[in-house]
């Protein structure tokens, strides 16, 4: 399941890429549409700018942008940098593996197994599903 946080990410990104035509978009528009307590927002905002995928201007007229064009940013990117793994278990984690304690084989592990083709399949998709496929929905 999606954190609030990365669930609030698209959201914002969502509003930003509705409203590309505007210069910038201040935190308190994307804060009243969506009922996300300010703070929260700006940290999120944050990590979506350290991460290129924003950039913000200071002062009057000031606010967030997307710097990428929407069909330039995967969900996996947004959801890997907000939640960490995708995978449902670490031992099947492309960018995160740690082994499972409780098991003493992977390669006999048939949840391993499963979990892998399930990470396959989820990642098909999250990687080729982009914000342009969430604004061509809304």
């Amino acid at each position: 399941m999606l954190s609030k946080k990365t669930k609030y990410a698209f959201h914002a990104l969502t509003y930003l890429g509705k409203h590309r035509d505007q210069k910038t978009v201040l935190i308190q528009d994307i804060s009243e549409e969506y009922g996300i307590s300010h703070k929260f927002l700006e940290n999120i905002l944050l990590e979506l700018k350290k991460a290129g995928i924003l950039g913000s201007k200071k002062g009057k007229g000031g606010g967030y942008y997307l710097i990428k064009a929407p069909k330039d940013v995967a969900l996996s990117k947004v959801i890997r940098l907000l939640d960490g793994p995708i995978a449902l278990l670490p031992c099947v984690s492309l960018n995160y593996y740690e082994p499972c304690v409780e098991c003493k084989s992977e390669a006999a592990c048939g949840l391993n197994k499963v979990m892998i083709q399930v990470r396959d399949e989820m990642l098909k998709v999250l990687e080729n599903k982009t914000l342009a496929d969430i604004l061509d929905k809304e």
